[in-house]
């Protein structure tokens, strides 16, 4: 899956009516992925380096992939369907036996905490990328002037 994908970023982080509008991209192209609004304060908490006082579940499933040797090895965005992201977590075991990579679908916004959580890159497919409007002005803007305030 590595090929044909371009390392991306979350590039920020803004509140929006629906939930989350998380930035992705890099310098050439920004676009926006819409989450819900507890895993976007996740998402949030892990790129600041906040610590929840327990365990979220995003912190629980690092906490588990830990206990089996296992460890994010990337997150992929991969398509863009009828308005809904998918994307893909490639999880690497490591044992007395070897080496094994696992592929899995998930939630991109599931993805991108656990990335966020523990500093995993992400990646986009060059197809999606290319397709994606580019935010990259809104986010310079939004950097520009702060975040538009909240409606009454």
């Amino acid at each position: 899956m590595k090929k044909d994908v371009l390392p991306v970023q979350i590039r920020g982080l803004l509140p929006a009516h629906q939930g989350v509008a998380l930035f992705i991209g890099n310098e050439e192209k920004v676009f926006v992925i819409q989450v819900e609004q507890n895993i976007g304060a996740v998402i949030g908490m892990a790129l600041r380096g906040a610590h929840h006082e327990r365990p979220l579940t995003h912190d629980l499933i690092g906490h588990i992939f830990q206990g089996f040797a296992i460890s994010v090895e990337r997150v992929v965005i991969t398509e863009l369907r009828d308005a809904t992201y998918f994307a893909r977590i490639i999880l690497r075991q490591e044992n007395e036996l070897g080496s094994k990579l696992v592929e899995l679908d998930a939630r991109p916004s599931d993805c991108l905490a656990l990335a966020a959580a523990q500093k995993r890159p992400i990646y986009v497919t060059a197809q999606l990328f290319h397709e994606a409007l580019d935010m990259s002005e809104v986010l310079t803007r939004i950097g520009e002037e702060g975040p538009p305030d909240e409606p009454a």
